[in-house]
C-alpha cells in the first residue's frame, strides 16, 4: 500500500480523502492556493504545498505545480477528488509519466468518456440503451439546430466534455435556440477548454438513476446498487438518495449490468457512475458515465458499509477488489442534502460571506458530514459554493427522511445565505415524502416550495425581545448598587408599571411589543392583540426559553446589530430599531442595474447609447462556476456602461445606468 498520497483538489472532498488515508495510515499531502491558505482541507493534511493563485486556472488546473508537489513531498500517487482534473486524460497521462500512481481510471477510459458523442458509439455498440440525438463532429450552428428541429422539442444541448450541469441548457422551441446555444457553448469554453456541444431529446419528467460501479486491475467488476439523484436546479443535484425508491429488484439488476456493461466497454479501472434517465414505465436510458468519485458517493457508502475511498486506495494499488456482487447487499436507506451558500428565493444565485456562525448537527453512526470549512472561513467567489454534505441513514425511507429533518433543524449558519430553509421545505413536501420524484421536481412544485411561509412572528418574537432584554440585565451597568431601580435596567418606574416597549425590525418591517417586568427574568408580552408571558435563562449565546409554558432550546446570534434567532422549528432575522439622531441617509434612485452577486463580468452586450427592448441581455456576470445574466426588464436607453469584460464586481454594485423609455 501507498505510504503517501497528494490529494490534487480542496474542500470536503480532500478532506473525505484524508480520513480514510488516516484511518489506512497514509500520510496526506495537500495542494492549496492563495484563498485556501488557511482551509481545513491544508490544516489537516500531514503537508501542504501552495501551488498558485485563487482562481482555479492558476493553481489547482497547473499540471506542472501539483505533478511538482507530489515529486517534491515523495507522494507515491495522486487522488484527483472530484472536478478540477479528477477526468482530465492529459493529466492522468502526465501522473503516468512522472511516475506517480493516479487514483481513477486509466488514461482510455477517461478519453473515451470524455466525449459524451463518443461515449454514446460506444455504449450503442456494448447494448447500452441512449436516447435519441445528434452526437455528429459537425458543429455549426445550423447543423445543431437542423438536428434539434429532426429530433423534436424540447430538447437538452450539452457540453460534449465535462459534467455537473455546466454547458447545459433546455430549449423548448426553435427561437430559444441560438441564445441558449451560445450560452451553453461559453459556458463550456470556460469550464472544460472545450465547447462543442451535442443535441439530446429532453425527456418529460424522468428520474436521474445513477449505478456505482468499481473495477480492478484483474478484470473483476461490480456494481454497488443505484441511487436517484432527481432533485435538482440548474441541472446540480440538491438531494440523493440511495437505494432509488420503486425500484424493482429486477429493473436494479438490468440497470446495474447495463451499467458494468458501459464500464467493460471502455476497460475500466476504479471507481465511475454510470447515469440513466428513468422514465415512468421502467425504459431507461445512458446519458454518461462519470470517471471519478462521485459527490453523492457517502449514500452508497451508508447502505451498503463500504469504504469507496479504500476501495479506490486499494484498486489503485493493485489489489482485487474487496467484495463480489453476491457480497452486497442493500442495508436500510440514506439521503444526502448538500447545503450550499446560495439563496434559492433568487433563482438560486450563489452567495459569498463570512461564516460567523456555524452550528452542524452532532454526528453519530447515523448522521455524517462531510465538509471542508469551519467557523470563520470565507465562502468566496472562486470555487464551487457548497459548504458541507449532510448523510443521514436509518431502517427505512420514511426513518430516514425523519432523521434528515431532524438533522436540517439542527444546522445554524449565520453570515451567508444558504438553502437550508428550502431544503427543510423540499425534505418535509408531501410530493418528495410519497416518492414523486422528477427531475423537473422544483419547478412542477415551484408554488409550493417557495410559496411565502407565516414565519410563526407571535411566538418567535416575544423570544427575540426576551433575549434582548435579558442581554441587557446582564451587561456592565452604569449603576453599580444592586439595589438601586437603576441597575435592573427593567423599565423601573416610581408607582407604576415596569413597561419597556421593544421594536424589532424584520425585513424592513418594525413590530413593536410591550413587555412589562413581572418576576426576575419574565415578563409579560402584548404584541399584535395578542399577550405571552415569557421567561428564560441566557448563557452567551443559548437561552432557554418559556414561552406560554413551552419550554424550548433557542439560539441567538448577534452579526453587527443584525441577529438571528434559531428553534428547531424555525429561524428569525431582525434588528432592534435604531434611534434617529438626524444624520442623513443616502437612497438609492433606482436607476442604477446592480450586480447581483459578487463574480467576473464575463460580457457586456452593449454600450452607452444603445437602445434596447425588454428582455434583452445587457451584461452576463459568472461566480462560483454559474452564469448569470441581466436582462433588460423594460425598453430604454443605456446611458452609461460601468465595467469592462473581466472585472471583478462585488454584489450590489451598479453595472451600468438605464433609462426606461417613456410610455405613451
Amino acid at each position: 500500500m501507498f505510504t503517501k498520497i497528494l490529494i490534487a483538489n480542496r474542500g470536503e472532498i480532500a478532506c473525505r480523502v484524508m480520513r480514510t488515508a488516516a484511518k489506512l495510515g497514509i500520510k496526506t499531502v495537500a495542494v492549496y492556493s492563495d484563498a485556501d491558505a488557511d482551509a481545513l482541507h491544508v490544516q489537516m493534511a500531514d503537508e501542504a504545498m501552495h501551488i498558485g493563485g485563487s482562481a482555479p486556472a492558476d493553481s489547482y488546473l497547473l499540471f506542472d505545480k501539483v505533478i511538482a508537489a507530489a515529486q517534491l513531498t515523495g507522494a507515491q500517487a495522486i487522488h484527483p477528488g472530484y472536478g478540477f482534473l479528477s477526468e482530465n486524460s492529459a493529466f492522468c497521462q502526465r501522473c503516468a509519466d512522472s511516475d506517480i500512481v493516479f487514483i481513477g481510471p486509466p488514461v482510455g477510459a477517461i478519453e473515451a468518456m470524455g466525449s459524451k458523442s463518443a461515449a454514446k458509439q460506444l455504449m450503442e455498440k456494448a447494448g447500452v440503451p441512449l436516447l435519441p440525438g445528434y452526437h455528429g463532429a459537425d458543429q455549426d450552428a445550423d447543423r445543431l439546430q437542423k438536428s434539434a428541429s429532426e429530433i423534436g422539442y424540447p430538447v437538452l444541448l450539452k457540453a460534449v466534455s465535462g459534467g455537473g450541469g455546466k454547458g447545459m441548457r433546455q430549449v423548448h422551441s426553435a427561437n430559444e435556440f441560438a441564445e441558449a446555444l451560445a450560452a451553453a457553448k461559453r459556458e463550456a469554453l470556460s469550464s472544460f477548454g472545450d465547447d462543442n456541444m451535442l443535441v439530446e431529446k429532453y425527456l418529460q419528467q424522468p428520474r436521474h438513476v445513477e449505478v456505482q460501479v468499481f473495477c480492478d486491475k484483474l478484470g473483476n467488476g461490480v456494481y454497488l446498487f443505484e441511487r436517484d439523484c432527481s432533485v435538482q436546479r440548474r441541472h446540480q443535484k440538491i438531494i440523493e438518495e440511495a437505494p432509488a425508491p420503486n425500484m424493482p429488484q429486477g429493473l436494479r439488476e438490468q440497470m446495474g449490468e447495463a451499467a458494468l456493461r458501459a464500464a467493460a466497454a471502455v476497460n475500466y479501472v476504479g471507481a465511475g457512475t454510470v447515469e440513466f434517465l428513468l422514465d415512468a414505465g421502467g425504459g431507461f436510458y445512458f446519458m454518461e458515465m462519470n470517471t471519478r468519485l462521485q459527490v453523492e458517493h457517502p449514500v452508497t457508502e451508508m447502505i451498503t458499509g463500504q469504504d469507496l475511498v479504500e476501495w479506490q486506495l486499494k484498486v489503485a494499488n493493485g489489489e482485487p477488489l474487496p467484495c463480489q456482487q453476491s457480497d452486497l447487499k442493500i442495508s436500510g436507506h440514506a439521503f444526502e442534502a448538500r447545503i450550499y451558500a446560495e439563496d434559492p428565493n433568487n433563482d438560486f444565485l450563489p452567495a459569498a460571506g463570512k461564516l460567523n456562525w456555524l452550528q452542524q448537527p452532532n454526528e453519530s453512526s447515523q448522521v455524517r458530514v462531510d465538509t471542508g470549512v469551519v467557523q470563520g472561513d470565507d465562502v468566496g467567489v472562486f470555487y464551487d459554493p457548497m459548504i458541507a454534505k449532510l448523510i443521514v441513514w436509518d431502517e427505512n425511507r420514511e426513518r430516514a427522511l425523519q432523521r434528515l429533518a431532524a438533522a436540517l433543524a439542527e444546522y445554524q449558519i449565520v453570515g451567508v445565505t444558504t438553502n437550508i430553509s428550502f431544503l427543510r421545505r423540499l425534505a418535509s413536501h408531501e410530493a418528495f415524502v410519497r416518492e414523486e420524484l422528477s427531475t423537473d421536481f422544483i419547478e412542477q412544485h415551484r408554488s409550493s416550495l417557495f410559496a411565502e411561509l407565516d414565519p410563526g412572528l407571535n411566538r418567535l418574537l416575544p423570544m427575540a425581545a426576551l433575549f434582548l432584554a435579558l442581554r441587557r440585565r446582564a451587561a456592565p451597568k452604569s449603576c453599580q448598587d444592586s439595589t438601586s431601580p437603576w441597575h435592573a435596567m427593567d423599565g423601573w418606574r416610581m408607582n407604576a408599571r415596569s413597561v419597556q416597549t421593544e421594536t424589532l425590525i424584520v425585513d424592513d418591517v418594525e413590530h413593536s411589543l410591550v413587555m412589562e417586568a413581572i418576576g426576575a427574568d419574565s415578563y409579560q408580552v402584548s404584541y399584535a392583540g395578542s399577550d405571552h408571558r415569557v421567561s428564560g435563562r441566557l448563557d452567551g449565546n443559548d437561552l432557554i426559553a418559556t414561552l406560554d409554558g413551552h419550554r424550548q432550546h433557542v439560539t441567538v446570534v448577534d452579526l453587527e446589530g443584525q441577529l438571528t434567532l434559531f428553534t428547531e422549528q424555525a429561524s428569525l432575522s431582525f434588528s432592534e430599531r435604531v434611534p434617529d439622531l438626524g444624520e442623513e441617509v443616502a437612497h438609492d434612485d433606482g436607476s442604477g442595474f446592480k450586480a447581483p452577486m459578487n463574480g467576473t463580468v464575463v460580457d457586456i452586450l452593449v454600450k452607452a447609447g444603445d437602445q434596447v427592448s425588454a428582455g434583452d441581455t445587457l451584461v452576463i456576470m459568472e461566480a462560483m462556476k454559474m452564469e448569470q445574466a441581466i436582462k433588460a426588464p423594460v425598453a430604454g436607453l443605456v446611458s452609461e456602461v460601468f465595467y469592462q469584460q473581466g472585472d471583478l464586481v462585488d454584489g450590489g454594485a451598479d453595472l451600468l445606468s438605464f433609462e426606461p423609455t417613456a410610455q405613451e
